[in-house]
């Protein structure tokens, strides 16, 4: 693999999958699975391990999936329905991965030691093996599979008004993706054949659509943040970068996005009616707030002295419709100041910090389990409340799972954005001397960083950097790439 690429060279092949390897063993993640951990599959029966469990048949429900479109884990799956008094039933349907991954097995060692599914753009690593998160824990298109359905009953308002949990027989409809169902919601067009070809989901997507813009509103009155933080994704031909893609907002992600929260929320809130202990997922008061209300004023907005998601939310509403082009960025800088997401332990009767970005209480991660390790450990304790089983856990294993699970997020991401750069570097590598437009998302005293916008890679300006500030709009001579270092180096055009 070389790097660093002068003008006149190009680099004809880079190995990503083999430095994508490199990097998650370097952040000492299980880039492999033991050989152990497919006799141990092999053994399981097909629809998992047998457990004195009811459920609920709920298979002829109009269940379907959105993710993206290349996604085989397929967590979860959603349905909704009017019911008596203008209120709503809302249905989201979980994989019921711990069926397949007993505690303390082979595979769930392995599970808990990477703790997510790395996702680097050029090859994933999942964190449970493809025969189960591909295939047999995934909840799959026409496939009968168990499930743990979190039920809640919605007001006009889009307040949960009440919820409930209990385990399931159900079959996904219909695998949707992301861009064609974020394209069609917004075009309103005809439905895609993958919608026109299942009777009633058309009617039963506008609904959900519907459903989410109510409790959208709901969170931006409380405050929740709406931020919009850039995610690049290489374009590949076989083992060769190609391009590079923005993954975009649209409708269809920003309702799975509401549908989750408000099932995390649900489902914490049914393991404190139960007295067991959860994992909470918090991002605590910025401690950095002060530097935010220096951002805020620079750009025009006073905020309040003391930290205030509502005003914050207001604030970055009004940057986003008066400079979208710049939004990303400043998403970027306040995601940076309010600081990291972190895991910790509940108990019961005890106060929740909370979670600052989403202006909620009582919020968990329960609707990912073949790809968090938080989402398996709370599936198990919601199963052992639906069996009058004791809780499954320890405070103190919890505690150990929590720091686990929050450290390995941290690498997990620095992984894929390390892999990310890359990929950039070694897709511009071959337009070494072209000029590119820009804008200036950072400024250093001893480097100014750029972010081309078209192809959505960033870099350093290394010549003519001058006088710049963020936000300026810049135009751009490439003049070398390093892709063993991850740079992209710029000459200002003057």
């Amino acid at each position: 693999m070389k790097g660093n690429n002068q003008p006149g060279q190009n680099v004809v092949h880079y190995n990503l999958k083999a430095r994508a390897r490199e990097e998650m063993l370097k952040a000492n993640f299980l880039a492999s699975f033991e050989p152990e951990i497919a006799q141990e599959i092999s053994k399981l029966p097909p629809d998992g391990r047998a457990e004195n469990i009811n459920r609920r048949d709920m298979r002829n429900s109009l269940w379907s999936s959105i993710d993206n479109s290349d996604s085989q884990d397929l967590d979860q799956i959603e349905y909704a329905e009017k019911i008596d008094g203008g209120d709503v039933k809302l249905y989201i349907g979980i994989a019921d991965v711990d069926a397949f991954v007993p505690a303390g097995s082979a595979t769930d060692k392995h599970a808990g030691t990477n703790t997510t599914s790395i996702y680097t753009g050029v090859i994933n690593f999942p964190m449970l093996p493809d025969e189960l998160s591909y295939k047999r824990s995934s909840l799959l298109k026409d496939q009968d599979r168990k499930s743990i359905v979190v039920e809640m009953v919605l007001d006009s308002n889009g307040n949960c008004k009440s919820s409930s949990v209990y385990a399931t027989i159900v079959r996904n409809h219909a695998k949707l993706d992301y861009a064609t169902i974020g394209k069609w919601l917004v075009e309103q067009g005809d439905e895609p054949d993958q919608v026109s070809g299942v009777d009633g989901l058309k009617d039963q997507l506008l609904f959900q659509n519907q459903l989410t813009e109510r409790i959208h509103a709901l969170r931006k009155n409380a405050g929740a943040l709406h931020l919009q933080t850039q995610e690049i994704t290489p374009v590949l031909d076989g083992d060769d970068i190609v391009g590079l893609a923005l993954v975009d907002e649209n409708p269809a992600r920003e309702l799975i996005e509401n549908f989750m929260i408000v099932a995390n929320i649900a489902t914490t809130r049914f393991l404190e009616e139960k007295k067991l202990p959860s994992l909470r997922r918090v991002v605590k008061t910025p401690e950095r707030w002060s530097k935010i209300v220096e951002v805020a004023k620079g750009l025009g907005f006073n905020l309040s002295e003391t930290p205030d998601a509502k005003s914050l939310s207001q604030f970055l509403t009004t940057r986003r419709q008066a400079d979208p082009s710049t939004f990303p960025d400043l998403s970027l800088t306040i995601v940076k100041l309010l600081g990291s997401g972190e895991y910790v332990v509940a108990i019961p009767g005890q106060p929740d910090e909370g979670h600052f970005a989403l202006a909620v209480h009582d919020y968990t991660h329960a609707t990912a389990p073949n790809r968090r390790y938080p989402d398996l450990v709370t599936q198990r304790l919601v199963k052992a409340a639906l069996q009058g089983l004791p809780n499954p856990y320890s405070t103190d294993e919890l505690q150990q799972i929590a720091a686990q699970c929050t450290e390995r997020e941290h690498a997990a991401k620095k992984v894929e954005r390390t892999m990310h750069k890359v990929a950039a570097a070694v897709f511009l590598s071959k337009h070494i001397g072209e000029h590119f437009d820009g804008i200036v998302t950072g400024v250093k005293d001893d480097a100014v960083y750029v972010r081309l916008f078209k192809p959505p890679a960033e870099g350093r300006i290394i010549r003519n950097a001058q006088g710049l500030d963020v936000g300026d709009k810049v135009k751009l001579q490439l003049v070398s790439t390093d892709p063993e270092q991850a740079f992209i180096d710029f000459a200002r055009i003057r």
